[in-house]
C-alpha cells in the first residue's frame, strides 16, 4: 500500500481537482484498489464524483478512536474506487487531533487499511496545523500543486522548512505547477525558471468542466492536453512509488 498526501498551503490551485483525477488514474488506469480520503471540510471530492453530502458528521468521531472507517466509506461508480467522504465536523479535526496527542493518528489509521487498499489518496485542507503534521507522517509521498507565480518558491520554502523543523523523516515531495496559462510570459518564465522540471498541469477548459459534469476530467475527456498531462504526473508518481520501494531497507 502507499498513501499519496494532495496538500498546499496555498488555496484556489486545483488540489482537489488534483486528488480526485489521481486517485480515479490509480483505480481506472493502474488497476489499484484505491481510496480517496477527503480531510477538507469542504467537501470537494464528494461533489466532484457525483456524491451527496453525507446526512450524519462523523468524518471527525474516527479519529477519536483511531478504528478503520469502513463504515463511512462509499463505492463510487467507477470499479476499485472508494471514497471516504468530509463533512462539516473536519473544521475542528485540528483541535481533536491536538487535544488526543497521538502524533501518528492518521498513519495508524491508513495503515489498518493496508489490506483492502493498495493505493490511499488524502485530499488535505490548505493549512500547515496539526493535520498537515498528521498527513506528513502518514504519506509515502507528497503531491503539493502550486501557482505559476513566484510566490510558488515561497510557498515551497515554507513547506521544505517545516519538514525540516518538525519532522525528521519525511516523505519525498514531488511539487506540481498547477493552472498555466502558456500565453501568459509570467508563467512562462515560471515554467522555465525555478519550476523547470516540475510536472504541469494547464489552464483548462477540460479541468474547469469537472465540476460541471462532477466527474475526473480523464473520465469524460481522455483526449485532451489536460488529461495527457494528468497521466503524465501519474506514471510519475508511480515511478516514485516503485523506486521508493526498491531503495527501502
Amino acid at each position: 500500500m502507499a498513501v499519496i498526501g494532495v496538500w498546499s498551503v496555498k488555496g484556489g490551485v486545483g488540489k482537489t481537482t488534483l486528488a480526485v483525477d489521481l486517485a480515479w488514474r490509480a483505480a481506472t488506469c493502474f488497476g489499484h484498489r484505491t481510496l480517496l480520503w477527503d480531510l477538507d471540510p469542504q467537501g470537494g471530492c464528494s461533489w466532484l464524483l457525483g456524491h451527496e453530502p453525507p446526512s450524519a458528521q462523523r468524518a471527525t468521531s474516527l479519529f477519536h478512536r483511531a478504528a478503520p472507517p469502513a463504515d463511512l466509506i462509499e463505492a463510487t461508480r467507477w470499479p476499485n474506487l472508494s471514497l471516504l467522504p468530509a463533512d462539516p465536523s473536519l473544521r475542528g479535526l485540528s483541535l481533536v487531533l491536538a487535544r488526543i496527542g497521538q502524533h501518528r493518528r492518521l498513519a495508524q489509521m491508513t495503515a489498518r487499511l493496508n489490506a483492502d487498499y493498495e493505493r490511499i489518496i488524502l485530499d488535505c485542507p490548505p493549512v500547515l496545523n496539526e493535520i498537515s503534521d498528521q498527513v506528513i507522517g502518514a504519506a509515502d509521498l507528497l503531491i503539493v500543486p502550486l501557482p505559476p507565480s513566484p510566490l510558488a518558491s515561497r510557498a515551497l520554502d515554507t513547506i521544505r522548512n517545516e519538514l525540516v523543523r518538525n519532522h525528521q523523516r519525511h516523505p519525498p515531495i514531488l511539487p506540481v505547477l498547477s493552472m498555466v496559462d502558456s500565453r501568459r510570459r509570467l508563467h512562462r518564465d515560471v515554467h522555465q525558471g525555478f519550476a523547470a522540471g516540475w510536472p504541469v498541469i494547464p489552464m483548462a477548459s477540460a479541468i474547469e468542466q469537472a465540476a460541471v459534469r462532477r466527474m475526473p476530467v480523464g473520465a469524460f475527456a481522455g483526449w485532451t492536453d489536460a488529461s495527457r498531462r494528468l497521466q503524465m504526473l501519474s506514471d510519475a508518481i508511480e515511478d516514485k512509488l516503485r523506486l521508493r520501494k526498491t531503495l527501502a531497507p
